[in-house]
């Protein structure tokens, strides 16, 4: 059935969309099976995804019709089809008003990912009105808070240079800690990689227990605060909460040294807003294991690592992975800049929209997969700045002299490319960052030619 008369109104202008302030609006890459119209394709989505279905209801009046979902452009050599919501049409909670997430994404990335017509549809942006814009939580904290607990200026604080523990599964609660104690010797940073947490050889009370002793005696030893993001993700809200307190009661003194990592795209919006608004206090770590699933470039259905990303501050992330931008071992895009420009500023322009946060908080990029010392001048360079987080495991726990020696490489690569040095001539003078060429040999002999020489290191 041809819904486009009710469904499609290519008369609409989106400049006057956005200046309306009423719709949500969304950019998708969509394509119609053989035999399909686009226009109509492009009507019958936005009808499940709204007010419509695949037949005419005798229930519908005028008031229904006035929040339809309206395709209002379409560009069919480019797949480009633009959706209009009406705000009317999402959730709202009913104990404070507040706009929900899973609302946004039933209603967008819902029903019509699998309609008979649909060969593919992806989002790639959205924009929200600033009305609607402020129902959303945002961030609690951000990375200035991270930067307080350092000691560091609270604007331009600088780069945070932290890991995951290596290996990521198979380590007893005291090795664990002995590893996360040798690697604050020289960095700043720790996070649970994603699938740590209550395992049966290395329950969270006891492995929290060593790593909160860890701290005590890194910080006693250098001097200097360090930092750790605990996993509390699991099914049941109780049992983050549960685990969230336990930790926090556990690090006593130090509590607001720790961050809570939460796996957002596997646990879902109810477990990144639990610990959003149980714990305001905490840093959280928004971990997207899983994502790839529907975001990767090879997947035409779902949305983006960019829509991702845009939702997560939203929900109110501190920080979320944003990838390496094709300077590590994940799928990336060197333009991937537009996704940490999007979280980390109060206005920029998406892929098809341009966003206004409305002093939002930001939300920090989180930098990993594959990343060591001699990676990182080029990923600043293309990046533009260095307020961020990093967390190279195998870039500290794969070089050669330990990972407090992996730390420093990493911090000494900031500064390389913060002088605008040359990485070879840097190092001579740098053993940390000259002993990563040598960890590394691979990424120096295609980065760095001629390193060899210079660092008097036979082949």
């Amino acid at each position: 059935m041809d819904q486009s008369n009710r469904y499609a109104n290519l008369e609409l202008k989106e400049s006057e969309l956005i200046a309306g302030g009423q719709h949500v609006l969304c950019a998708y890459i969509m394509k119609p099976k053989a035999g399909y119209g686009y226009l109509e394709t492009a009507a019958h989505f936005a009808a499940e995804s709204s007010t419509g279905t695949n037949v005419s209801v005798s229930t519908t009046d005028e008031f229904t019709r006035g929040v339809d979902a309206l395709v209002y452009e379409i560009d069919e050599e480019k797949e480009i089809m633009k959706i209009a919501y009406p705000t009317d049409l999402f959730d709202r909670n009913i104990i404070d008003g507040r706009a929900m997430l899973a609302s946004f994404l039933t209603l967008t990335i819902g029903n019509n990912q699998g309609m008979g017509d649909v060969e593919y549809a992806k989002m790639h942006d959205f924009w929200f009105p600033p009305e609607y814009l402020r129902l959303y939580d945002g961030p609690a904290t951000d990375i200035s808070d991270m930067w307080r607990v350092l000691g560091r200026p609270v604007v331009d604080g600088g780069f945070i240079v932290g890991t995951i523990i290596k290996p990521k599964l198979g380590l007893r609660p005291q090795p664990f800690a002995s590893a996360a104690y040798d690697f604050w010797m020289g960095g700043d940073f720790i996070k649970n990689d994603e699938p740590q947490g209550n395992q049966v050889f290395a329950r969270l009370k006891e492995t929290i227990a060593a790593v909160a002793d860890a701290m005590r005696r890194a910080q006693d030893d250098t001097g200097l605060p360090k930092l750790f993001s605990a996993n509390i993700t699991a099914d049941d809200y109780r049992e983050m909460i549960a685990r969230g307190e336990f930790i926090l009661e556990t690090f006593a003194e130090n509590a607001d040294h720790v961050a809570f990592l939460v796996d957002g795209y596997v646990a879902g919006p109810t477990a990144i807003t639990t610990a959003r608004r149980y714990f305001p206090q905490q840093y959280l770590h928004y971990h997207r294991a899983g994502h790839g699933a529907v975001t990767s470039p090879q997947t035409q259905r779902g949305y983006t690592a960019f829509v991702l990303a845009k939702m997560a501050r939203c929900q109110g992330a501190s920080g979320i992975h944003v990838g390496t931008m094709s300077y590590g071992k994940m799928e990336g895009e060197k333009d991937d800049t537009d996704i940490a420009y999007m979280i980390e500023r109060d206005s920029a322009d998406g892929p098809f929209y341009h966003q206004d946060w409305q002093g939002m908080r930001p939300t920090t990029p989180i930098i990993s997969g594959g990343m060591n010392a001699l990676r990182l001048p080029g990923f600043f360079d293309n990046l533009g700045h260095s307020n961020l987080v990093l967390t190279a495991g195998g870039g500290s726990y794969g070089h050669l002299d330990g990972p407090a020696a992996g730390a420093t490489s990493l911090r000494q690569a900031e500064v390389c490319w913060r002088e605008g040095a040359d990485p070879i001539t840097f190092a001579q003078e740098h053993r940390e960052f000259a002993r990563a060429f040598e960890s590394f040999p691979a990424d120096a002999d295609k980065l760095y030619p001629g390193w060899r020489n210079a660092l008097n290191v036979a082949a």
